[in-house]
């Protein structure tokens, strides 16, 4: 599939669309989850900002990856939410890698 190569944040950029889709997908499934999860509020918020940050401007790779470890560290091991993570995942992969060093 071909990348919009316009910067990240614009109107139109894919990149953002499928965040924002995967994001939402991992939400619903979040919400749906059955049980505790104590670190359920932690993954909840960083959810949000990452959509905020995908509706307001643009994104910030180095913010986007640590919210994905927070969002990872609260619901890494729920085995129900593993294929939506990983979509979100490979979405910031999308923006790019962090620079080395």
């Amino acid at each position: 599939m071909k990348r919009d190569s316009r910067p990240a944040g614009g109107t139109g950029d894919q990149r953002v669309c499928e965040l924002r889709t995967a994001v939402a997908r991992l939400r619903r499934q979040l919400a749906v989850l059955p049980g505790e999860l104590p670190d359920r509020p932690a993954a909840d918020e960083e959810l949000a900002a990452l959509d905020a940050m995908m509706s307001h401007g643009r994104p910030e790779v180095t913010r986007m990856r640590r919210s994905l470890l927070l969002i990872a560290g609260a619901v890494g091991s729920v085995s129900a939410l593993s294929s939506a993570l990983s979509e979100v995942r490979e979405r910031i992969d999308c923006f790019g890698r962090l620079p080395r060093g």
